[in-house]
């Protein structure tokens, strides 16, 4: 496989366009998801993301009566979802690895089911919270931080496991890790932010997706901001279509963002979802643009499931 950073060296200075799915619920069929980003092949993604969930715990009775908290994870099948990608369409996978709701060891053993299925690229995240918890815990064995797991998938580039009497040969991932323009929620302030981020390429991180946004100046000031922190490895910037009304409140609550004024009052003026998607669409493109023209490595698009205003911004800055 080719590494992330190798494709951007590829390019020359040319933008690529690369994508992120989910996994489908647990049950439902992956043609489905497959057949939804089919018709983004056509512009030459030459990675896909894979997104990886924790468990849940949700509430049943038991046969007692009595309630019990059982774990359950909805959205399972990140490296056989990788496997198929990489079969149906001849891409690379990029498959996340997170610190919430793992051990080490079962860190560990993904990882190297991951270096068998010769998967080289990773994508090093903590992960969210248990929705019942707010905070986010560390599982008892699990890592508290993502340089904690950059440091582990460092170390196993260098033959190193846990159980220091076992021998294996050196894996060779390529180490992705999270940026924040507008700030991480947990951070204490901007400059813990950078100071972060800056370790987990101190100990290993080949290259950063940063988290979406729609002010590129937000981008810029970040990149900018990188660069004088002494973080030279390759920014790539995460975007995202606005679809819907609604999603002004929803993606401002979830990801802690600012949506620029001029775009707000666009959406506030469609009467339905429907003009409103046509706004995100014409939003995207410009802003792509103007991407490219700064010259970003790749165009890094959270697809959510969807794939058709996607497929028609790329359609006209590809």
């Amino acid at each position: 496989m080719t590494k992330v950073t190798e494709f951007i060296d590829q390019a020359a200075g040319n933008t690529l366009f690369s994508i992120e799915i989910i996994p489908p619920l647990k049950g439902q069929n992956i043609n489905e998801l497959l057949n939804s980003i089919e018709p983004l092949m056509e512009f030459k993604p030459p990675f896909v993301d894979v997104t990886y969930h924790r468990e849940e715990l949700i509430d049943r009775v038991g046969p007692n009566g009595l309630i019990e908290r059982i774990p359950i994870r909805k959205r399972p099948g990140t490296v056989g979802i990788c496997a198929r990608l990489m079969e149906r369409f001849h891409v690379d996978a990029v498959p996340h690895v997170i610190c919430g709701g793992f051990t080490k060891d079962e860190t560990e053993d993904v990882l190297i089911d991951l270096h068998y299925l010769g998967i080289d690229n990773v994508l090093v995240l903590r992960g969210d919270p248990e929705k019942s918890a707010g905070v986010f815990k560390a599982k008892t064995g699990g890592h508290t931080y993502a340089s904690e797991l950059v440091k582990q998938v460092s170390n196993m580039n260098q033959g190193i496991l846990l159980n220091a009497e076992t021998e294996m040969s050196p894996t060779n991932f390529c180490i992705g890790v999270a940026g924040y323009p507008e700030k991480h929620i947990d951070a204490a302030s901007m400059d813990m932010d950078y100071e972060h981020l800056r370790k987990k390429v101190e100990l290993g991180a080949n290259y950063i997706v940063t988290q979406m946004f729609f002010d590129n100046k937000k981008y810029f000031q970040f990149v900018e901001r990188c660069r004088a922190e002494g973080i030279t490895v390759p920014i790539i910037p995460g975007l995202k279509p606005i679809a819907t009304k609604k999603q002004l409140t929803v993606l401002a609550q979830i990801f802690h963002l600012e949506f620029p004024e001029e775009l707000v009052s666009e959406v506030e003026k469609c009467a339905s979802d429907k003009e409103v998607r046509q706004v995100g669409i014409e939003w995207g493109i410009q802003q792509c643009k103007e991407l490219i023209d700064y010259g970003v490595p790749v165009l890094h698009f959270y697809t959510m499931g969807k794939s058709d205003n996607v497929a028609q911004i790329a359609k006209q800055v590809f």
